[in-house]
C-alpha cells in the first residue's frame, strides 16, 4: 500500500456530488485525466458489493477489458470504502467490471479511491453508474431513473439536470415500465427498440401489436400506424354517437399531465375533463392484481 487516504468528503451528499464520484471512477471528464488513487491495495482484500444491481457481465467484455489490464494496467482508479466487520478490508462502490477483470488478468494491486458512504449512498452510486453504462437495456434503463426517484427522492428535473438528459427523455424512458411484462421482456432482449415500445404505450393491446411487430419486422414509423389504426377500428367497432366521435382532442397540458402520472405510477392514466365545468374523470388502467394492491396502498398512505 502506497499512500495515504485522502481527507474523505462529508456525508449526505447530493446527487452532484456523488454524480462527480462516478464520473471520477470512470474518467468521463472534460480533461479525460485519470485520477490518482489513494492506495494500491492487494486485491483478495477488495470484495464486491453484494447489493450491486447489475448482476451480469458480458464474458467476452470482460475478456477484452482484461487483455487491456494485461497491456496498460488499470487507468482509473476503483471507487471503494472500508467493508463493514472486515477490518483492513474494501468493499466496491463503483468498478466492479474492473475489479473482474483485474482477476482474470492475475493483477496482484488495484489502485482504490477510497470514500466514506453510507448503504444508501453505495446503491445510490451504483445505479448511477449503471445507468451511465452504454450498453445498458432501455427496461434497466428506466428502471435505474425510477430507482432514484422512487428510492431517494430525486425528480425528473433533478435527474435531467444532473444525468445531462432532457427531462422528456428520463419521462419517456420511466413510461416505458408502464407496459406490460411481456413486451419489456421483447424491449430488454432487443427484439424491439425502445422508438417501438413508447409507440405501444398508448395501444389497447400493447401485447398483442408487439407480437405482431416482431413477427412483420415493423419499422418504428410502421408501429405508430399500427397503433393508429388499431385505435380507429376499435373506437369504429364501439359504434358511438356521432357526437362523442367529435369529441375535441386533449389539450397538450393534459397529456403532459396524463404521461406524468403515468410515469410515477406506472400505470396507463387517463384524465377527462368536462368542457366548460370544473368537473372531468381520471381513469387508472392495470395490469394485474399486483398492480392493484400497489394503487390501493398508495391511495391508503394518502388517507
Amino acid at each position: 500500500m502506497s499512500k495515504k487516504p485522502q481527507k474523505q468528503r462529508g456525508l449526505g451528499r447530493g446527487l452532484s456530488a456523488l454524480m462527480a464520484d462516478v464520473t471520477e471512477d470512470t474518467g468521463v471528464r472534460s480533461d479525460a485525466t485519470p485520477a490518482r488513487p489513494d492506495l494500491l491495495v492487494p486485491i483478495e482484500k477488495v470484495a464486491a458489493n453484494p447489493d450491486q444491481p447489475r448482476r451480469s457481465f458480458d464474458k467476452d467484455q470482460l475478456a477484452d477489458l482484461s487483455a487491456s489490464i494485461v497491456e496498460k494496467g488499470i487507468i482509473q482508479p476503483l471507487i471503494v470504502r472500508a467493508r463493514p466487520g472486515h477490518a483492513g478490508e474494501y468493499e466496491i462502490v463503483a468498478g466492479e467490471r474492473r475489479w473482474r477483470a483485474a482477476q482474470m488478468a492475475k493483477l496482484h494491486e488495484i489502485p482504490v479511491l477510497v470514500r466514506e458512504f453510507t448503504d444508501t449512498e453505495v446503491l445510490e452510486v451504483a445505479i448511477i453508474e449503471n445507468i451511465q453504462r452504454a450498453d445498458l437495456n432501455p427496461v434497466d434503463e428506466a428502471a435505474g431513473y425510477n430507482q432514484l426517484m422512487e428510492k431517494f427522492g430525486h425528480t425528473q428535473d433533478k435527474l435531467s439536470q444532473v444525468l445531462g438528459k432532457s427531462r422528456s427523455y428520463i419521462a419517456n424512458s420511466v413510461r416505458l415500465l408502464t407496459l406490460p411484462a411481456e413486451v419489456q421482456v421483447y424491449l430488454r432482449d432487443g427484439k424491439l427498440s425502445a422508438g417501438h415500445a413508447r409507440a405501444l404505450i398508448t395501444a389497447d393491446d400493447p401485447v398483442g401489436l408487439a407480437r405482431l411487430v416482431i413477427q412483420k419486422n415493423l419499422s418504428v414509423r410502421e408501429t405508430e400506424k399500427l397503433v393508429k389504426s388499431s385505435a380507429e377500428s376499435a373506437g369504429a367497432n364501439t359504434r358511438k354517437p356521432a357526437k362523442t366521435a367529435l369529441k375535441p382532442a386533449k389539450d397538450a397540458d393534459t397529456k403532459a399531465l396524463e404521461g406524468d402520472l403515468s410515469a410515477n405510477l406506472r400505470m396507463k392514466v387517463s384524465v377527462d375533463h368536462k368542457a366548460g365545468t370544473e368537473g372531468g374523470q381520471m381513469t387508472i388502467k392495470y395490469n394485474s392484481l399486483d398492480e392493484l394492491d400497489d394503487l390501493c396502498r398508495l391511495l391508503s398512505v394518502s388517507r
